[in-house]
């Protein structure tokens, strides 16, 4: 590794590898993977946290989503690490700029192939977690409580394996304070007859099994968790989290592979018992959102409905946006549109 922080030269990188592979004596040194790893996403962290967002209807034509379109963007790298700049990594920044993606089209064996997911981690690992302090109503422990029960609905909202081929998210569902008004509602439509205003695709992610079916058992993240005081000192956990979902068609006898993209800000109440009605270990929903790209642009089936078939490239004139990244904020995301407005995605 250079003394300043500079990335291996490609001249030196394939020496190496040829080195390597002949057993040469006195080879440089390969970065570990560790090494390798945090260099990468220091690299893509650049970006300050967004704020607090207040609430606004999704973007979707019919709900939710982008007209698919495609564009492969080349620049993988490797690099030294750079030391000055851990603090990036353990989690100062918002994680937000788009990744550089592999060249080449996802297969069923490697799912995310072509895409800046390819490098990001999966489950839970890839959603930044704060540390915990004494917040309105909640000593720090119980903070720290509120905060690992919010990741645990995410899992339960969006990784669930059963939940994903469509099963009802009855763990996700016991994390909510159905006495809020209008959350029972809601809850006994999104499911059974599902419309614009009362969609499961809100909070929960799933697909039609008979349509499609998971690429394998990975589903690619990242995100962070914030929090602060709200209203009546309850504390306030938002989430935002992106989701990328790699999957097949139901029948098998393609390896066409698509990719869904989900991108949900949902802010969590951690409601004070003795101000506010809700069960122990219950969250209120104080507003909760999605911009999704190939989940169905006019779709209100319950079910992403990624397109298998559309050909890559802009539509109807509609705005491009980049569903990987996350330096722009949700607000900026939906400001001025309508909830039945399609975005083009760039790629997926």
């Amino acid at each position: 590794m250079d003394t300043d922080g500079s990335s291996i030269p490609d001249e030196e990188w394939e020496r190496f590898l040829r080195e390597a592979e002949a057993g040469t004596p006195g080879a440089p040194e390969e970065p570990s993977a560790r090494a390798r790893m945090v260099t990468q996403r220091l690299r893509e962290e650049t970006g300050p946290p967004p704020g607090w967002r207040t609430h606004q209807p999704p973007r979707r034509r019919g709900r939710v989503g982008y007209v698919v379109g495609l564009v492969v963007v080349v620049a993988l790298l490797v690099v030294a690490l750079v030391p000055g700049r851990a603090a990036g990594w353990l989690g100062f920044h918002g994680g937000g700029g788009a990744t550089a993606a592999t060249p080449g089209a996802a297969t069923p064996d490697d799912p995310f192939k072509g895409s800046p997911a390819e490098h990001w981690a999966a489950g839970t690992a890839g959603i930044r977690m704060p540390s915990a302090r004494a917040t309105g109503w909640m000593s720090e422990k119980q903070v720290s409580d509120a905060l690992d029960s919010s990741l645990a609905f995410l899992s339960d909202a969006g990784l669930d394996p059963a939940v994903l081929r469509g099963e009802r998210p009855a763990k996700a569902i016991a994390a909510l304070n159905t006495k809020q008004p209008g959350i029972s509602d809601y809850l006994a439509n999104a499911f059974d007859s599902p419309t614009r205003e009362d969609d499961p695709l809100l909070l929960f992610s799933r697909f039609d099994p008979s349509y499609a079916r998971l690429a394998g058992d990975v589903v690619k993240t990242r995100g962070e968790l914030r929090y602060r005081e709200g209203e009546r000192g309850a504390v306030e956990i938002t989430a935002d989290v992106t989701f990328v979902y790699a999957v097949g068609r139901a029948s098998g006898d393609s390896d066409a592979v698509a990719r869904t993209i989900a991108r949900r800000e949902i802010v969590m109440s951690w409601d004070d018992p003795d101000k506010v009605i809700t069960a122990p270990g219950t969250f209120s929903l104080t507003s909760y959102r999605l911009d999704a790209a190939n989940g169905g642009c006019e779709n209100t089936t319950g079910y992403f409905r990624p397109d298998f078939e559309k050909e890559p490239g802009p539509s109807d004139g509609a705005a491009e946006v980049d569903p990987y990244e996350r330096d722009t904020s949700m607000d900026e995301r939906v400001n001025g549109r309508d909830a039945s407005d399609c975005d083009t995605a760039t790629r997926t």
